[in-house]
């Protein structure tokens, strides 16, 4: 799967932490295949279960997708972009598989004058101003 990175978003940004319910029995089955040496702790487990379905699912995610017109990676809107973006009276609508965010700087009416909707699968990150001016918006 081709991820695009914008080089302004490190390493740390780019991981969400879940919570996840397993039956004993499974995760007891986790516990064995760590305990043999299989993966080294049960986080390594789930990531390489989680990227097998990815990877068996990859054509179907990469078509939805491509249909939905969504980023499939990373997308990062500066203050300048979305100054440059309502300068010209346009906006803009945030459809990213990935990680999306708004920088720090931008003020919460300059992202209401410029973004038109945001969808994200994934993780959303913009200053808690921004987010609230745009939680109506954002699917």
């Amino acid at each position: 799967m081709g991820w695009c990175q914008d080089g302004g978003v490190g390493e740390a940004e780019k991981t969400e932490k879940i919570t996840i319910n397993l039956g004993v029995v499974d995760l007891g089955q986790i516990d064995l295949l760590v305990q043999e040496g299989f993966y080294a702790n049960r986080t390594d487990f789930i990531r390489a279960a989680i990227r097998t379905q990815l990877a068996s699912r990859e054509a179907a995610v990469n078509q939805t997708a491509a249909r939905r017109t969504m980023v499939l990676g990373t997308r990062h809107y500066s203050r300048g972009e979305l100054e440059d973006i309502r300068a010209a009276g346009q906006a803009v609508q945030i459809r990213v598989l990935g990680l999306a965010t708004i920088a720090e700087d931008v003020p919460a009416d300059l992202a209401l004058a410029t973004v038109e909707s945001v969808e994200v699968l994934g993780a959303f990150r913009a200053s808690p101003a921004v987010k609230a001016a745009l939680a109506s918006r954002t699917v």
